[in-house]
């Protein structure tokens, strides 16, 4: 009876030790609709069922979580793939782990009493960006499928004011998001027209994926995180509305109709099995941010990615 009592107490105590597992996982931004696989694995109770205790902190600059992570502050960062390429370059430790949206949001948007139906009107026009070297690369690609280049139009540098610089026709085009600008474009009684990225000449690719230290990618613990973050996934995507209102229970400031069109139109985009690595999509985004000398050159996928068993 003794040997069985301690028995039982040792299990307690494992049981105990593995439910304190913790992990601190940075996001790109403050929390939002995009995030809503990680916020529905936390209300539903999956991470603990992992054994997991999950902390998320926000970030006001999209770029230092894979940088605080790759310093050792933190476990996992969330980061964009097209970024994640110059992280690699800049020899930031890191490798990929997981997909949470697993395609583009950018869609170059236009109104529709601009007069622009198709690609080929925009020359002459004025196109808004504000990510940087990335989406002018991105935007070159697109006025090819038009016969056009960057010096058939005039680019200018919008910064954050993606919806406002189109209402305002400071900007003929712009990029914006497909599940929140320009869904909030026709919130303001707009009719915009949107050119999906990856419809006109620029690679597929994830739009938030993971990531973590190489040193990680052997942790136990990120296996049961990334079948926890499933759970998530398959839970949203069968639940839409009722984890709306888990999503609710401790960002009630996020409680309006804007972010309850994006939460419902970003179901769709969010990976169905998040660890799944499509590696031709991978290797053709590399070659394409390579072919416009945005990193030095296209990396091997075992140097930036990884396969993480299931626990």
């Amino acid at each position: 009876m003794r040997a069985l009592a301690v028995a039982a107490v040792f299990m307690l105590l494992s049981r105990a030790a593995a439910a304190s597992e913790h992990l601190t996982v940075l996001l790109e931004w403050f929390v939002n609709p995009d995030h809503a696989p990680l916020i529905v694995a936390q209300e539903i109770g999956a991470f603990a069922q992992e054994g997991l205790s999950v902390t998320f902190l926000p970030q006001s600059d999209a770029s230092m979580a894979p940088k605080l992570v790759a310093a050792g502050h933190g476990d996992i960062a969330l980061t964009e793939q097209p970024q994640f390429y110059q992280q690699i370059d800049q020899k930031l430790p890191l490798r990929r782990i997981a997909s949470l949206i697993d395609r583009p949001l950018a869609t170059l948007t236009v109104l529709a009493d601009s007069g622009i139906r198709r690609i080929a009107d925009l020359k002459g026009r004025r196109i808004g960006y504000s990510a940087g070297d990335i989406e002018i690369a991105e935007l070159s690609a697109i006025l090819r499928t038009a016969g056009l280049n960057l010096q058939d139009v005039t680019l200018i540098n919008i910064r954050q004011q993606l919806s406002g610089s189109l209402l305002a026709h400071q900007v003929d085009a712009v990029a914006v998001y497909r599940n929140f600008e320009f869904l909030q474009l026709r919130d303001e009684g707009a009719v915009p027209i949107g050119f999906n990225f990856e419809d006109y000449g620029v690679p597929a690719y994830d739009e938030i994926i993971l990531v973590t230290r190489p040193e990680l990618t052997h942790d136990p613990r990120i296996g049961h995180f990334l079948a926890a973050l499933q759970k998530g996934a398959s839970y949203l995507k069968a639940h839409p509305e009722e984890s709306w209102t888990l999503f609710l229970r401790h960002h009630t400031d996020l409680d309006n109709t804007l972010n309850h069109q994006s939460w419902l139109a970003t179901l769709p985009c969010f990976a169905s099995d998040p660890a799944a690595l499509d590696r031709a999509k991978y290797q053709r985004y590399a070659t394409f941010l390579a072919d416009n000398k945005l990193i030095s050159a296209a990396p091997a996928l075992a140097d930036y990615t990884a396969d993480i068993p299931a626990p």
